[in-house]
């Protein structure tokens, strides 16, 4: 297989998603193709941390203590800790045996996931605690970057219990120098998975490379052609976005609509039963869960619907263009002609 340019092989890429997916086109088989390329590429998961600040005033009582607990529930809040913990791991674990998975699938161009998972069981396992020990140095490095400012917000956390004006111009100072770092930072987090998956994972399945290995034929190749993996780095995050982005425009105001027409029905049968009492009420509560289930699988269907195909692209857009520069891998996408 020749090198394909990044721009080049984005057509590619979206006539063999078009090829995988849809030739020939079987209702169960796009709905299982596309929930793993979702869960896998990661475009339908986005978790996001929110935390809430309560703000007590002078009048308000103050808790003097926050740490005061009792023994038992220190004991059950570190219980649950790990085992948050363990079960994080074990479901990352299998996302990573999945994309092993599913990058078999799309480089053999073939419908089964059970042949990826057990054919590539060790190279996972290697790859999934490469994977943690980088991400264990990703945030030892966000503690190092923060500790410089620990003791500023300490300071705000102490201004604002004395009562008074809120200290703004203490909050400016610590805010406006972390913006660029949480940039910077962020970027450095899409660039080191990108070298990880794209690049990195074909040799881990197609090698049984180890870390250092593969990490020394990505460097080299990117040596060697700086401009490109440069151009393809920059499509590879501009484009699904974009893709994204106009999916969204596209389908807001259909969305809104069944939206609507849901809610409209839920509010009539809430409305209908609110002074319904014994069978009849359950019978409200019933009918209420079942059109809340339609709902959320109707949620579930439309994002696979439009989810999977655009994360296949993504992931073909990655064996095209890399495999133009590894030989084993694009040897397996377009077999040379004997």
């Amino acid at each position: 297989m020749r090198a394909i340019s990044a721009v080049d092989a984005v057509s590619l890429a979206i006539q063999r998603t078009r090829e995988f997916l849809f030739r020939p086109f079987r209702w169960g088989t796009f709905l299982k193709l596309g929930l793993v390329a979702i869960v896998t590429e990661g475009l339908g998961n986005n978790f996001h941390s929110s935390s809430h600040h309560n703000h007590s005033s002078g009048h308000g009582p103050m808790i003097n203590a926050p740490f005061n607990l009792p023994p038992i529930q220190v004991a059950a809040i570190v219980a649950a800790v790990l085992l948050a913990i363990i079960v994080s791991i074990v479901v990352f674990y299998l996302i990573t045996r999945l994309r092993f998975a599913f990058f078999h699938c799309l480089i053999h161009n073939t419908k089964e996931i059970r042949p990826g998972w057990w054919l590539y069981g060790a190279q996972a396992m290697r790859f999934f605690w490469l994977n943690v020990v980088v991400g264990f140095c990703f945030l030892l490095l966000v503690v190092l970057i923060a500790l410089p400012f620990a003791a500023g917000f300490v300071r705000l956390f102490h201004e604002t219990q004395r009562g008074g004006p809120f200290p703004f111009g203490l909050l400016l100072s610590l805010v406006v120098p972390l913006i660029p770092i949480i940039l910077l930072l962020a970027l450095a987090g899409i660039l080191t998975d990108l070298i990880l998956r794209d690049w990195m994972l074909p040799h881990f399945a197609l090698e049984d490379a180890t870390a250092g290995e593969a990490w020394r034929q990505v460097r080299f190749r990117i040596i060697a052609e700086k401009r490109q993996f440069i151009a393809y780095t920059l499509l590879r995050l501009v484009l699904p976005t974009i893709a994204m982005i106009a999916v969204f425009i596209v389908l807001i105001i259909p969305g809104l609509a069944v939206a609507a027409s849901l809610g409209a029905m839920e509010y009539g049968i809430h409305s209908a039963f609110a002074d319904a009492t014994g069978g009849a009420a359950a019978a409200g509560i019933a009918i209420q869960v079942f059109f809340g289930v339609v709902a959320f699988f109707y949620a579930v269907l439309a994002s696979i619907c439009l989810g999977g195909p655009l994360s296949t692209g993504t992931r073909e857009y990655a064996l095209i263009f890399y495999g133009g520069r590894y030989q084993a891998l694009g040897n397996i996408l377009y077999p040379p002609a004997p």
